[in-house]
């Protein structure tokens, strides 16, 4: 008897987090969508961390960096700081790019 109870439960709970785990898929796939259609537009499916403002995803030296409509913050995914130091030796902000090499600045994953 309580064979017949065990393999009920294990059907229930394999049926549980089959279920999780679709529901968990169809978040990612919005995500993705979301992000897709951002990038096809030129902004990013980011907001601004620190004032919740709309980014801009724009080109510096061929890397692609997120610049702040609102307060001009510049954002940048991992890998793009050092694509950006190693380029010119290190002189990245050019006097035509844009950037403000004053504006502070910080560096967050991508997650």
């Amino acid at each position: 008897m309580p064979d017949a109870f065990d393999e009920r439960r294990r059907g229930l709970e394999e049926e549980y987090f089959h279920r999780k785990n679709q529901e968990a898929i169809e978040k990612l796939r919005e995500k993705m969508k979301v992000a897709q259609a951002a990038k096809a537009a030129g902004t990013s499916s980011m907001n601004c961390p620190r004032c919740d403002g709309a980014l801009k995803e724009s080109k510096l030296d061929e890397v692609s960096i997120d610049t702040c409509e609102k307060c001009g913050g510049v954002w940048l995914d991992s890998g793009e700081l050092e694509q950006l130091i190693s380029r010119e030796g290190g002189v990245a902000f050019s006097a035509g790019s844009g950037i403000n090499p004053k504006t502070r600045s910080y560096v967050t994953p991508n997650c």
